[in-house]
């Protein structure tokens, strides 16, 4: 008969071993794993820089949203471009993880926020800073992973379910009206024939064939040619894909409401709800409801 001891001896090691081994391979697989070091690689069309997570949040804001917009929108800026370069990194193939255009998230240097600020350089960089600095680390999850925090200008009064425009199902709409009352909010822009013989290739009649549930266009036919509302805004270079065509002797003339892809948080909507006293987590949880704020 093995001896009691000595049976104690040889299976507790094994089953310590074991719980190890499960809470650590448990653990790794559900834990989100962020930047070593908390850095991230920005590549700007002609080479690659290694720049902290932080650093690099306060030149995306710089370069994404006014510097004069409410403390609190601006928060809710640094959380969302921090989530978004998180889930890059996380995600990436290549050797950097972020371009510095609107491709990812536009990215300015110090040097660039001075040319663009001039004597105000140290009031809107101090300003940037302290948002980026007392929401640092923070993003955003949900049901534990993270996603990607699209966000843009200004809505045509309601923002975009992200499966219509990045086949993603992760972001739906939601009521955004006080984007109505931004700056260029409705924008005309007048195209001449010859404009659109040059932009469209062939043309002679542009007609709206159909728009989704939140107005934007869905179909665009030009002659026999068929254009999703998204080919059709950039084909054109229009701010958005909510438009509505008014046909002249000598071209058209197109009127757009918003200025973006209408994905996620709306911008001046933040600033609209800061202004109404709302905090940057409440701010960020209408326009991507449903999230949980951790730490990375």
């Amino acid at each position: 008969m093995i001896n009691k001891k000595l049976l104690y001896l040889i299976v507790v090691p094994i089953l310590v071993v074991l719980l190890i081994w499960f809470f650590y391979f448990f653990n790794k697989s559900f834990k989100i794993e962020y930047p070593q070091n908390n850095y991230v690689t920005i590549n700007n069309g002609d080479s690659n820089e290694l720049l902290k997570l932080e650093e690099y949040i306060i030149g995306v804001i710089a370069c994404e949203m006014p510097a004069s917009f409410e403390k609190e929108a601006l928060k809710a800026q640094a959380v969302a471009s921090r989530t978004y370069a998180v889930y890059k990194v996380e995600n990436s193939t290549k050797d950097y993880d972020l371009l510095t255009t609107t491709d990812d998230q536009c990215y300015i240097d110090q040097a660039a926020m001075q040319e663009k600020w001039g004597e105000d350089f140290d009031k809107y960089y101090s300003i940037i800073q302290d948002a980026v600095k007392s929401t640092q680390g923070i993003i955003m999850t949900k049901d534990g992973k993270l996603f990607k925090s699209f966000y843009f200008s200004t809505s045509n009064g309601m923002t975009e379910n992200s499966e219509y425009v990045f086949n993603e199902s992760n972001l739906t709409s939601v009521d955004s009206s006080w984007d109505k009352e931004a700056t260029n909010f409705k924008v005309e822009t007048f195209f001449s024939y010859d404009d659109l013989e040059e932009k469209l290739s062939s043309f002679s009649n542009i007609e709206i064939v159909s728009r989704n549930t939140t107005n934007h266009v869905d179909k665009v036919k030009v002659d026999d040619n068929t254009y999703t509302g998204i080919e059709f805004r950039h084909l054109l270079g229009l701010r958005s894909t909510d438009f509505e065509l008014e046909k002249k002797d000598d071209g058209y003339l197109i009127t757009t409401y918003g200025y973006g892809h209408g994905v996620g948080m709306s911008q001046y909507g933040a600033n609209f709800m800061a202004q109404d006293g709302k905090n940057y987590e409440e701010i960020l949880n209408y326009y991507y409801s449903g999230v949980q704020f951790v730490k990375c």
